[in-house]
């Protein structure tokens, strides 16, 4: 199940309990509790499930958002949204 446009997990974050949010993930939701998503924004533009299915995929906005030294996951999200590709989703 697509959680996010970027290839979050949403269910395994941590960050919602932090905070005390309740959270199904960006795609069933207007804006994360966080705050504007400039990738959510960006690919729902473009009419989009996640950002695997454009064609810039992986582009320098998500690659950002994936290394960031904070926040980032190394590039699992960007594998995450190779392996929902798959699927067919």
């Amino acid at each position: 199940m697509i959680e996010s446009r970027c290839g979050i997990e949403c269910s395994k974050c941590n960050s919602k309990e932090n905070f005390g949010v309740e959270c199904a993930g960006c795609v069933s939701i207007k804006q994360p509790f966080w705050g504007e998503c400039p990738v959510k924004v960006c690919c729902e533009g473009k009419g989009l499930e996640n950002c695997g299915f454009c064609l810039e995929f992986p582009c320098e906005l998500l690659n950002r958002f994936s290394y960031d030294k904070q926040d980032g996951d190394d590039g699992l999200r960007i594998e995450q949204c190779k392996a929902w590709c798959k699927e067919g989703k």
